[in-house]
C-alpha cells in the first residue's frame, strides 16, 4: 500500500493554507461580513465588528486592501472622509468566507460539522 502524498497535493494544501492564513483569521471575516451590503467608514466597520480594537482593525483594513479584496476611497473634504469597500474579488470571495464563518459557528455551537465524502 503506497501512503505516499502525490506532489501536486503537497502544492494544492500550501496554496490553500497560504489563502486560509491570509482571509481566515475571524477580523477578516467579521470585516468582510460588515462591508458585504455597502461602503462604510472607519467608525461604521467598528461598530459592526463587536470587540475589534482600533489598531486591529486598521490592520486588517490594510491587509484586505493590500491583498485586493478591499479599497479605500479618500473623498477631499475637511475632516477627509475614508470609505471602504469590497472590489469584485473580496465579493466574490465573501460568500465562501462567510459559508465557513458560518460552518465554524455551528461547530462550535454543538452542532457536528461533516464533510462530504471525496468523490473521486
Amino acid at each position: 500500500m503506497d501512503v505516499s502524498t502525490p506532489p501536486d497535493a503537497l502544492t494544492d494544501c500550501r496554496g490553500v493554507s497560504e489563502i486560509l492564513s491570509r482571509v481566515g483569521d475571524k477580523w477578516t471575516v467579521l470585516v468582510v461580513k460588515a462591508l458585504r451590503g455597502q461602503p462604510r467608514r472607519f467608525n461604521d466597520i467598528k461598530r459592526h465588528v463587536g470587540g475589534i480594537s482600533q489598531q486591529m482593525l486598521t490592520r486588517t483594513l490594510k491587509a484586505l486592501e493590500r491583498d485586493g479584496m478591499v479599497e479605500r476611497t479618500v473623498r477631499a473634504t475637511t475632516p477627509p472622509q475614508v470609505d471602504y469597500a469590497l472590489t469584485a474579488l473580496g465579493r466574490s470571495l465573501s460568500e465562501p468566507l462567510l459559508q465557513l464563518g458560518q460552518a465554524l459557528v455551528g461547530f462550535r455551537g454543538g452542532e457536528r460539522f461533516v464533510m462530504p465524502p471525496d468523490r473521486r
